[in-house]
């Protein structure tokens, strides 16, 4: 792995995703304090982050990891190591034979899937079903996994205790972002009394992700004696699947302007792309926030990306002093969702991916070039 001396951090080439290990180990030293009251095992959820070259660091403090996909289950057991846990929406045989051998814990989606798949791996993992408990914490109806007529999960009208003869553990996912103690722990009594007939013949329960308890001010002692109390009223191990919790506020996506074009308004075209580098900024109409704006400054920008995509912007904000050509912008709180979703889209530069270890060196992630955007489409 290439490695630069700390100097070398201003001439980095934009567009760049820049990792912050400190920031990193800040949030989990908080995961750390959850589980150490709670007696939870976390596994990090792939599907929002999965630059592996930071795993070294996050390892000691984390389970493991759970997938949505075979490649992230193969990724999580070769490069993370402790727990595998395998969620997909959808299984193919192809994929049951691929995950089975890599896989400690293997959650289907449908109790169709389940049945079909069971002689295939009952005896090469734990086996669990992901529930939906018709209700949840998710600000985003897009991302709310209990919306109406929603495909995953099993309602409870549709559970059979005899599910427990095949089935380990349950898999709960009803959070997206949820800051609110109160309301995780409203659904955490819903699914305690709904289910308790099931959960008491479990040994595993996955509660999924979104519990956002890394966020300025959380009650994370609360937090953890809820899940606490939950454990051991069902005699369950508890599983969370952090996410954006582990690596909110760590990365920045370091982008330059390269024009600024008026029309009404001025606009500061950046070398970057909300559709190609920082995809749900576009999905879920969720704006930038930029280092360098000030909120009572007197310039204001849009700041728009260098994509063809006529609504393509980053986000609506004001500077001290005015943009300048070549001036770099640090958008922030950029790691998660964003390099897994990284695509090619106008053959635009893919940004670099670097680490700022603790002692100010930098460590070379990855960088792309033309035969990566090539090699994508054809060989």
């Amino acid at each position: 792995m290439t490695v630069l001396d700390k100097s070398s951090k201003d001439g980095l080439n934009t567009p760049y995703f820049l990792i912050n290990e400190q920031a990193l180990i800040n949030n989990l030293e908080k995961a750390k304090q959850l589980k150490e009251i709670s007696g939870a095992k976390l596994v990090l959820a792939l599907k929002c982050f999965s630059t592996w070259g930071t795993f070294d660091t996050i390892k000691p403090y984390l389970d493991g990891t759970t997938s949505s996909g075979p490649y992230e289950v193969r990724l999580g057991h070769e490069k993370f190591g402790g727990e595998t846990h395998a969620y997909s929406v959808g299984y193919s045989d192809a994929d049951i034979e691929a995950v089975k051998p890599l896989s400690d814990k293997i959650i289907f989606n449908s109790l169709s899937q389940l049945n079909y798949h069971y002689q295939q791996c009952k005896d090469d993992a734990s086996l669990g079903l992901r529930i939906n408990p018709e209700m949840s914490v998710a600000g985003q109806d897009l991302a709310n996994p209990a919306r109406p007529y929603s495909r995953l999960g099993v309602k409870q009208s549709l559970l059979d205790l005899s599910v427990t003869d095949k089935v380990d553990g349950f898999m709960f996912h009803m959070n997206c972002e949820n800051k609110d103690v109160d309301a995780f722990i409203k659904v955490l009594d819903h699914i305690s009394i709904t289910f308790a007939a099931y959960l008491d013949k479990l040994s595993w329960l996955s509660l999924g992700g979104g519990i956002f308890f890394t966020y300025p001010g959380y009650p994370i002692e609360k937090l953890g004696l809820a899940l606490k109390a939950f454990s051991e009223k069902h005699d369950l191990q508890v599983y969370l699947e952090p996410g954006e919790a582990i690596i909110t506020r760590t990365a920045d996506l370091v982008v330059s302007v390269i024009d600024i074009v008026e029309n009404e308004k001025q606009t500061a075209i950046v070398d970057s792309a909300t559709e190609a580098h920082r995809l749900d900024t576009l999905i879920y109409n969720e704006p930038a926030s930029v280092k360098e704006a000030s909120e009572d400054g007197q310039f204001p920008y849009v700041i728009g990306s260098c994509s063809c995509l006529a609504g393509d912007q980053f986000c609506e904000t004001q500077f001290a002093q005015p943009l300048q050509i070549g001036q770099k912008l640090h958008l922030l709180d950029s790691a998660g969702y964003t390099m897994v979703k990284l695509n090619w889209f106008n053959g635009l530069k893919m940004p670099s991916i670097y680490f700022e270890k603790v002692d100010g060196q930098i460590e070379v992630l990855n960088e792309f070039g033309y035969e990566d955007f090539k090699g994508t489409l054809g060989r």
